[in-house]
Parts: C-alpha cells; structure tokens; sequence
C-alpha cells in the first residue's frame, strides 16, 4: 500500500509551539480517520512527531502535494495567564517513503545506539533503552524512533523513516543541480516560507498558496483539504 513519512516539528514560541505539534498531529489524527487512512506513529517526542500515513495513492498525492510547509498559529495558549494573543509556528514535511529496494541500506553504513525514550509512554519507556538512533555514515543523515516499547520496532521504524530522508535528500540534490542550470534558486524555499496561518481569535485558517480561507473549527475537526488546490 503507497505511504508517507509526515514531520510535525516546533518553530519559533517555545512551549506553545511544542504543544501546537500535538494540535497538528491531532487534525492529522482527525483527517486519516474520516478518510480512512492508517496512520501509524514512528517517533514522538516534545516538538517532534514522525508519523506514517498509508491510504490510495490518489489522496496521499493530494496531502503530499498541499500540506508541507510552515504554519503560523495566533492564538491565546491554554498557558497563558493574561489572556494574550501569541504567534507560534511549526513545520510540516511530508517524504515519500520508497521500499527497501529503492533505497537500500547497507548495516556496514549504519550506526545504531539504543538510547531512553523522551516523550511519553509511561515509566517503561521512559527508564529502559528501547528508542532508537540511527546514522547513516555515507550522508550524514540521523534519525530517531521511539514511538513503541520493543526497540525491535522502533529500529524498523527508524529504518523507514532513514529511507525517507535519504531519498528526500537525494531528490533535493537533483532538484537543486536542475535549478543552478536554469539560473533559478528553489531549493526548499517551498517548505521554508509560511504556507498557512491559523488565527483563532479571527476564526479562521488561511493558505497563503491556494488563497483558500476556511473556519478555524473546521480546521481543527481535520477538514484540511477545504484549503487545498
């Protein structure tokens, strides 16, 4: 079954940006089961959720083509005392994942080290060396998994979410030789600009690509693809 690898991490606002990653990941949560896609967890952790979103190919195009990017929330944080408005963002990416035979990876490359888990899952997890990073010699690339108790799961998962990034990386470099030669500089710019602004003392969320407004409540009930092309 065709599946992505979808990011949700924290940007600029501190504490309330870590607890939007939640509030994304909750409207993901939403949209995958009015939809009925399968979304499973790879990796959580304060500011980090790494997830995988499997469904037909024609509505994991459709998330993949609207929904990464940065999104700027206003909103009165349930931390806050005074009842001020703050501006937080996170980021979303979303990678094709590719098979095994797509991206292989070879164990003389990797570099495993079984680590505590950070994020929540009860005293277990928390006390016994079951997440999982993983390195990648040849590039670089570090990922970490630590959504289930058995580190036998969690080295599949980070395997999976490794695999994603490294063709990630090598789809941004040939993308990126394709740019230097038409004189164009795109790089990731797509993903670094804000793509959406939810404004919950407005009412609304707005998508600054498609031009598309829709009310913030909908928004949280996970009807994103009121905002798509």
């Amino acid at each position: 079954m065709p599946s992505l690898i979808t990011e949700i991490r924290s940007g600029e606002g501190g504490a309330d940006a870590k607890l939007l990653v939640q509030e994304q990941l909750s409207i993901y949560l939403k949209y995958a089961a009015q939809k009925s896609l399968s979304l499973e967890m790879l990796s959580e952790r304060p500011g980090l959720v790494v997830f995988r979103l499997l469904g037909p190919q024609s509505l994991l195009s459709r998330f993949k083509a609207n929904e990464p990017g940065g999104v700027r929330w206003q909103r009165v944080p349930p931390t806050e005392r005074n009842g001020r408005v703050h501006s937080s963002t996170i980021t979303v990416a979303v990678m094709e994942e590719p098979t095994a035979t797509e991206v292989r990876l070879l164990d003389r490359d990797l570099i495993f080290k079984a680590t505590r888990g950070s994020g929540p899952g009860g005293q277990h997890r928390n006390k016994t060396a079951s997440a999982i990073q993983l390195t990648h010699k040849p590039t670089g690339i570090m990922v970490r998994a630590e959504s289930e108790k058995s580190q036998h799961r969690n080295k599949e998962a980070a395997k999976a979410l490794l695999r994603a990034r490294i063709a990630e990386s090598l789809a941004a470099k040939k993308k990126a030789g394709r740019d230097a030669k038409r004189k164009k500089q795109v790089g990731t710019a797509e993903r670094a600009d804000k793509r959406r602004t939810v404004a919950l003392q407005r009412g609304q969320a707005v998508d600054h690509r498609t031009k598309k407004k829709i009310s913030s409540k909908k928004y949280l009930r996970g009807e994103i693809e009121g905002l798509w092309k």
